[in-house]
């Protein structure tokens, strides 16, 4: 069906504009519907080759017996690790259920601390409900940051029994690393804290009494020389990151510096938003963090529906986000304030809501406060 209205020889410049801009962003979304409509098929076709492989693992003959089992056993790892980066309690599932891993802690811990094909965030939202801490990266909520710090105290100071007066002691301690670590080795810091501070930062957390002097210098120079590297994750891990999002969906976005409106595919998750040109794009092109950022209502004289993302008394600070540029690199993008448009004011109004669950401030800061509050109250 095309778009040819009767008496289209009447119409204005800027209405035959308006007709000619739905005709391309049709052809776009047919395109984007033919690409995803082979996604599907490709993943159907994987999953019947799954299914069908048991079948085929009896027909084989002897000889050939023992290659196909390991075979058939590695292409199901691979699906349990595709499902772990989607859904990691289904994925652990799944294995345990294959017989690829057992239901004993100390293997799924192995497992999870080797991290093969496994995206680095599901393994810290897997774990973030139970409790461990090693090479993953930390969830935003504070309720699993929590929970994690929690068990690596409690679990240190069973294996280094006498070096801290309480598990409280090491869990402030910890913090304190982390934040230190980020405050050394971060280009955006600028003030970077001398020892004097770390040592004030840590005065009194050892049930009202001072760590040993010698014992935070150490730490101090050792962060200060080596900062922390969690490894790499794969190629893929960028993908894995837009399965199962908050929201997603076409919006009307502002541009930075030259003002112009175009149609962009938002995908909310992992407390960032990302903007892509299609919706079959495995890159984005921008992200935006929302840590410390707000979300308001917006009128636009051109535009309806609009919402906008900024700093919060912070006038004239640039948003720290990146975004690619026309020569395909990622430079640091140009925005005060994003503002974008949704298509009716119900959608407006659900996008904001859930910008607002997901933006958050830096949850160290008053895990730390809250358990220093409690170790000064038994004192």
């Amino acid at each position: 069906m095309d778009f040819c209205p009767a008496g289209s020889t009447d119409l204005s410049e800027a209405e035959k504009a308006e007709i000619e801009t739905i005709r391309k962003h049709r052809q776009e979304l047919l395109e984007d519907i033919k690409k995803l409509k082979e996604q599907i098929a490709e993943v159907f076709a994987q999953i019947e080759c799954f299914q069908n492989a048991d079948e085929r693992q009896e027909a084989d003959n002897n000889t050939g017996k023992q290659t196909s089992k390991l075979s058939q056993r590695d292409k199901l790892l691979s699906l349990g690790r595709k499902k772990f980066n989607m859904d990691p309690a289904k994925g652990i599932q799944y294995l345990i259920e294959h017989q690829l891993l057992s239901s004993d802690l100390q293997e799924i811990a192995k497992f999870l601390h080797k991290g093969e094909g496994l995206n680095k965030a599901a393994i810290g939202d897997y774990l973030g409900g139970r409790q461990f801490l090693w090479s993953f990266r930390l969830p935003g909520e504070a309720q699993k940051i929590d929970r994690m710090m929690e068990a690596f105290a409690n679990w240190y100071c069973k294996c280094n029994p006498g070096v801290f007066q309480s598990t409280d002691t090491c869990y402030i301690l910890s913090f304190s690393i982390i934040m230190l670590n980020t405050s050394l080795h971060n280009p955006n810091v600028k003030d970077k804290p001398p020892f004097e501070r770390f040592v004030s930062i840590n005065r009194g957390i050892d049930n009202g009494g001072d760590l040993p002097e010698e014992l935070l210098k150490n730490l101090f120079e050792s962060i200060k020389n080596e900062p922390f590297s969690i490894p790499e994750d794969d190629g893929n891990d960028l993908t894995h990151t837009f399965f199962n999002p908050n929201r997603e969906g076409w919006l009307l976005k502002l541009g930075g510096r030259v003002k112009t409106w175009k149609r962009r595919w938002f995908i909310l998750t992992d407390n960032c938003l990302y903007y892509f040109e299609y919706t079959t794009d495995k890159e984005p092109l921008g992200i935006i963090p929302l840590e410390n950022l707000s979300v308001r209502k917006v009128d636009d004289p051109k535009k309806p529906n609009c919402f906008e993302l900024f700093i919060p008394n912070c006038k004239g600070q640039k948003i720290k986000a990146c975004k690619t540029d026309g020569d395909g690199k990622v430079v640091e993008g140009k925005h005060q304030s994003y503002k974008i448009s949704a298509a009716t004011p119900a959608e407006r109004d659900e996008w904001i809501e859930a910008i607002r669950m997901s933006i958050t401030q830096d949850p160290f800061y008053d895990l730390v406060s809250a358990r220093k509050k409690k170790i000064a109250s038994k004192n």
